[in-house]
């Protein structure tokens, strides 16, 4: 169904990628709404033909799916649109926000079913399975498997939060649905009132399916670190030209699908011509905007590399370091000599969380450098990374 309305409605080419995400999301939400208002219409006569709260509730969750898809198809309306004076890295991250909101009505519809499945349980009644119910309740089972199937595809095509989060709903309504089958059977051939345990099931799936859909959509918008294959492909990119050394200080701003703005510290031969180097360096964010679709800063930072003694006592730190613990890293390298002692200066990038605290790992780190000369004094920043 989706790809026939794909061929009516999204040209195969001559749409720049943003353009193709915006038709794809608006025909997904679409079709949503669709089939969520008739899949609602159905199980609604189901439940009152079969007398089940379970079902009824069921019904309404699809009413609710249906806002999810028009919160979503706005979502993509709005995220679509061209930066402009007052949002001068775009809309994308309303996409974000839209996937929030269809979490925020799944917690709801949750809630809501969870209160009317106690109360059933408390007052149980008898349901019955006349044939147009099954066939109903097994219509919609195949229905949300396909609403699931395309939207997980079409969400990781596209990198979307929001359709992902559609999609994870869709395979949990699927799972409630079939439970209120299963209970609607057992009720009817056995006479065991279950209807409203079941309905506290569905309310469970619901629930957890709106805790992580929530999640999904608020770690982007607070600022969640990147992926760690998108941070080595943009390593492997840098580092494939040979005027750069070393990379650091590596962030990702994320503004939305498709909004991505990087900067970073790249560590090129001090000795090396600094016109040569700035125009390598322009190359790479040029490289960096047509491979990965994201705009680039980089910062150069020079490195002594024809000094032997600092070259080696860059290595012997570095290896000191990773003494207090593997995932210790440095850079920044320089040594300032004076008339007493020598400054061995650096950043340290310790990892979030990590078991020590900053001044313990300085006065190590400052102990460890002294014990390699008496006259060297460790001055030493101690940082966390981006990425």
């Amino acid at each position: 169904m989706i790809t026939l309305l794909s061929r009516l409605f999204i040209p195969p080419d001559g749409r720049d990628p943003a353009a193709l995400r915006k038709a794809w999301g608006i025909l997904c939400g679409a079709v949503g709404i669709l089939l969520n208002i008739l899949l609602f219409a159905g199980k609604l006569l189901a439940g009152r033909l079969a007398g089940s709260v379970a079902i009824t509730a069921d019904a309404f969750n699809n009413l609710s799916d249906a806002a999810s898809s028009a919160i979503t198809l706005l979502g993509f309306q709005l995220a679509g649109q061209k930066p402009d004076a007052h949002h001068p890295f775009g809309h994308g991250r309303i996409e974000y926000l839209s996937g929030l909101g269809v979490s925020v009505l799944i917690l709801l519809m949750g809630w809501e079913l969870l209160q009317s499945s106690v109360s059933k349980i408390l007052r149980p009644a008898a349901v019955t399975a006349a044939p147009l119910v099954i066939a109903i309740l097994c219509v919609s089972i195949g229905v949300k498997l396909y609403m699931a199937f395309y939207n997980w595809r079409l969400g990781r095509q596209l990198d979307s939060t929001a359709m992902r989060a559609t999609a994870a709903d869709s395979l949990c309504d699927s799972a409630a649905t079939a439970a209120v089958l299963a209970a609607t059977l057992v009720g009817h051939f056995t006479g065991k009132r279950i209807d409203g345990w079941a309905g506290l099931l569905v309310a469970a799936f619901i629930l957890w399916s709106g805790v992580k859909a929530a999640k999904e959509t608020i770690d982007p918008l607070l600022g969640a670190p990147p992926t760690h294959e998108f941070v080595s492909r943009i390593r492997e990119l840098v580092m494939a030209h040979a005027g750069i050394i070393g990379i650091h200080d590596l962030i990702v701003h994320d503004y939305g699908p498709g909004r991505v703005m990087i900067s970073l510290h790249a560590e090129v031969p001090a000795s090396q011509d600094v016109l040569a180097l700035h125009d390598e360096i322009d190359n790479v964010e040029k490289e960096l905007r047509e491979q990965l679709g994201c705009e680039a800063v980089i910062h150069m930072d020079p490195v002594d590399t024809d000094n032997a003694l600092t070259e080696d006592i860059r290595r012997r730190v570095a290896d000191l370091v990773r003494c207090i613990d593997d995932a210790v890293t440095i850079h920044d390298f320089r040594m300032v000599s004076g008339p007493t002692h020598t400054n061995v200066i650096f950043d340290a990038v310790v990892p979030y969380d990590f078991r020590l605290s900053d001044k313990t790992v300085e006065e190590k780190i400052r102990t460890a450098v002294r014990a390699l000369d008496g006259s060297y004094y460790a001055v030493v920043r101690v940082e966390r990374s981006y990425t």
